[in-house]
């Protein structure tokens, strides 16, 4: 999927034309979204293609994957009244560089992330690095490198966000490297000594995957990590699996679906969310019914896991492609954004539901177009719920300026 730039030299008077236009069209919907903050393109960062997590005091973290003060991308926070203060700026050193998929939040209010570039290793502008920003208090937050990448059988440039366990243990992916070139899983522990780094999955490229996805580990009550590789599997088009801890202190890899195609789909680049059932949902952002993309659940009967299609995307005003991570409502209804179609004139994307049927199925209903600029367009990540029942997501363009924004949706 290539970058969709809109341009930048739309006039006061045509932006103030749109947005009004923008607001009545909003009005008239069940649901209603608004700009919380757009991006300059400057030092507050610029091209946010990141997931957003939210602490208990409604502010939300993420990150942008260029811009800052050295232009190697910035972790932010935006506060409920829609306050940006940029907590870190990425040199593109030794501290990483080109952050994407935002932060993960510890129990203590720390945050957690990867950096494609920069580090250190035998990867041309650095292998990436995994970085804390611990919460100091006063609005303090101290930087450190929890790990830098050699791009060797550790593996190179994470771009996956990061999964904390309850015991405080990081996960994550690394698309290159490894002893096959393709990527691992890792976990990442603190001791007393301090940060232990350990791989409990190299990538081999064969049934098992390649490279992982972009989307977030989860996890079970007994400890099992799930996850889903993009592309690899037994027919290429990508696989959904876990891994499980051992007596012997190994994690055992097994791979729960492997994508055909048609009619349930290929290439999920977005992570798993489990309903309090055990069952799996997920998007794909290729094939279905019409070659634009699903939404799956994989349900585990008599020890296999079933795939079944909950909808396929039609593409236009209905949307396609979807690459970010669902998000479910406290009735169990799914939330996601497709990052094409959408809008007359704009295709940006959409936000939609999909809700539970009495009688069961499922039924989809667009909750928003995105227009592009002056407002939000092109939503490559999923989306993050408040108290209240509001969700808020990223944008990578749209805005005044066109370099992304952080939008609020109530449906």
């Amino acid at each position: 999927m290539g970058s969709k730039r809109l341009s930048k030299s739309t006039t006061t008077i045509l932006a103030v034309i749109t947005v009004v236009a923008i607001l009545s069209s909003i009005s008239s919907a069940a649901s209603t979204t608004k700009l919380v903050y757009s991006f300059a393109g400057g030092s507050d960062g610029e091209y946010t293609d990141t997931d957003l997590v939210m602490d208990q005091a409604g502010n939300i973290y993420g990150t942008s994957v260029q811009g800052g003060l050295y232009g190697g991308g910035t972790v932010f926070q935006v506060t409920p009244a829609g306050v940006h203060t940029v907590l870190y700026n990425f040199t593109g050193g030794t501290d990483g560089g080109e952050p994407y998929k935002g932060v993960t939040l510890d129990p203590k209010g720390n945050l957690y992330g990867t950096a494609v570039t920069g580090g250190g290793g035998s990867c041309e502008g650095g292998c990436g690095t995994v970085f804390q920003l611990a919460k100091a208090g006063g609005g303090v937050w101290n930087f450190s490198v929890v790990h830098t990448f050699t791009g060797g059988s550790d593996g190179s440039g994470p771009g996956a966000p990061l999964a904390i366990d309850k015991s405080g243990n990081i996960f994550g992916m690394a698309p290159t490297g490894g002893a096959f070139g393709v990527g691992t899983v890792y976990l990442i522990q603190h001791g007393t000594s301090g940060w232990t780094f350990r791989l409990i999955h190299t990538f081999t490229g064969g049934s098992d995957g390649l490279g992982g996805s972009a989307g977030r580990m989860i996890f079970d009550s007994a400890g099992h990590v799930f996850g889903t590789s993009t592309v690899g599997g037994l027919n290429g088009l990508g696989v959904v699996f876990h891994l499980t801890p051992t007596l012997t202190g190994e994690w055992q890899f097994t791979s729960l679906y492997d994508f055909k195609g048609s009619p349930d789909g290929a290439l999920p680049y977005g992570g798993l969310v489990r309903d309090s059932a055990g069952h799996l949902y997920g998007t794909t952002y290729y094939a279905g019914a019409n070659d634009l993309g699903t939404v799956y659940e994989l349900v585990r009967k008599n020890g296999t896991w079933n795939e079944r299609v909950l909808y396929s995307f039609k593409g236009g005003t209905d949307g396609g492609n979807p690459i970010s991570t669902l998000v479910a409502d406290s009735a169990g209804n799914l939330y996601g954004t497709t990052s094409e179609g959408g809008a007359s004139g704009c295709e940006c994307g959409t936000i939609f539901k999909l809700s539970r049927k009495s009688g069961g199925g499922w039924t989809e209903t667009v909750l928003y177009g995105f227009p592009g600029t002056p407002g939000p367009g092109f939503a490559y990540n999923g989306l993050v719920s408040d108290s209240k029942g509001n969700f808020y997501g990223a944008t990578v363009h749209g805005g005044d300026t066109n370099d992304g924004t952080i939008y609020e949706l109530t449906p």
